[in-house]
């Protein structure tokens, strides 16, 4: 055989291989195969655009990607919205905690507090408590420990058990956040409620252990989807000045991370009046600010403590009023961190004023010392 025939053999030996794709027997259709090579290719782009600590896409390929999300749908009012990390902030005694469990029961229910919007259906919260003992929240929650309110199952009470054994290579905190985790992982629950900041880290008034905390709520906000409020504390803060987010503990690191954030401040007209001011917005603009804040009052309505809703006005008409001793109590105060190196634009900004009013109050203390 010559090497013209052994070819042609060959060659035949090629041609009656004829690969048949039963589709229909795997169930398998073009469209299929159209898919799962998009999806390759999608993952491949994907993995282009991870560029170490940053996600890399052109302004198109991240409107489209948003446009598969949901629209957030509005959990109280303008002030919190799906897939938000809102921090609730306000002094001692002012009734955070009672409007934090107010918001968590009409999320449970489905039913709107009066002024306030809620747009998502009925579902599961997570109440992280705390501030009270059980007896404590019956009391609020019941006509002098009797005729108790009732709260529908999706609303979940968690309390610190005091018997827990904290595992020997963990610390409190270690602990606490993978507690934390394990309850959202058990329950599905979207919506938490953290009653209060102080208790998930230790000192957060200070920048250091403010910014892991925010980080570790972030980020299981991001991996679960959720809907978080935090309850947090001022610092002693001057009753004159407009609430600002300065008044946060740990106001620097906190803001970064947080998404919305509104306060509830007192009325210095009348002692029973709170007042609730939008401080951060991501979701709108900012509706209530200091010119339409949210006026109530406290009220127990047979056994469910809560905020009432009265009406809409300004911040400055509930604020106290400067008197002359106020306004020399703040130069002394200004002039005392003046002298410890801190610049004119950080002691205006503790003090909610212009720079130029700091260096009129630096030139008025220096003519005080020079009369005296």
């Amino acid at each position: 055989m010559n090497k013209e025939d052994t070819q042609s053999l060959n060659l035949s030996k090629y041609n009656i291989i004829t690969p048949v794709f039963e589709f229909d027997q795997y169930n398998i259709g073009a469209e299929d195969i159209k898919s799962e090579a998009e999806q390759l290719i999608k993952q491949g782009d994907e993995a282009k655009e991870c560029k170490g600590l940053f996600t890399v896409k052109t302004a198109s390929r991240w409107i489209e990607q948003a446009k598969t999300r949901p629209i957030p749908k509005m959990l109280f009012g303008e002030f919190w919205f799906e897939g938000e990390l809102c921090i609730l902030f306000a002094d001692t005694n002012l009734g955070k905690s009672i409007l934090a469990v107010q918001i968590g029961n009409s999320i449970s229910k489905g039913e709107q507090i009066r002024g306030f919007k809620l747009e998502t259906l009925k579902q599961t919260i997570l109440y992280f408590d705390f501030e009270l003992s059980d007896k404590q929240f019956e009391n609020r929650y019941s006509i002098k420990f009797e005729q108790h309110y009732s709260f529908d199952n999706n609303f979940i009470r968690v309390e610190i058990n005091p018997d827990a054994v904290i595992p020997e290579d963990q610390t409190f905190e270690d602990y606490l956040n993978h507690s934390l985790e394990r309850s959202i992982n058990e329950t599905g629950a979207k919506v938490l409620i953290i009653d209060n900041i102080t208790y998930l880290k230790n000192e957060t008034e200070k920048a250091k252990d403010a910014l892991p905390l925010m980080k570790h709520l972030k980020a299981l906000k991001t991996k679960y989807g959720l809907s978080v409020l935090v309850l947090a504390h001022t610092p002693k803060r001057d009753s004159t000045r407009p609430l600002s987010v300065n008044d946060i503990q740990g106001s620097k690191m906190i803001s970064i991370f947080m998404d919305s954030c509104f306060a509830i401040g007192e009325s210095h007209k009348d002692k029973s009046i709170r007042y609730l001011k939008q401080i951060k917005a991501r979701q709108n603009e900012r509706v209530f600010d200091a010119e339409n804040v949210c006026i109530c009052q406290i009220d127990k309505p047979l056994n469910f403590l809560q905020f009432e809703f009265l009406d809409y006005g300004t911040e400055r008409e509930h604020l106290r009023e400067i008197t002359e001793q106020d306004k020399g109590q703040k130069i002394i105060e200004a002039m005392e961190l003046k002298k410890q190196g801190i610049s004119n634009i950080e002691i205006a900004r503790r003090f909610g004023v212009s720079e130029g009013a700091i260096r009129k109050w630096h030139k008025k203390a220096n003519e005080s010392e020079t009369d005296s």
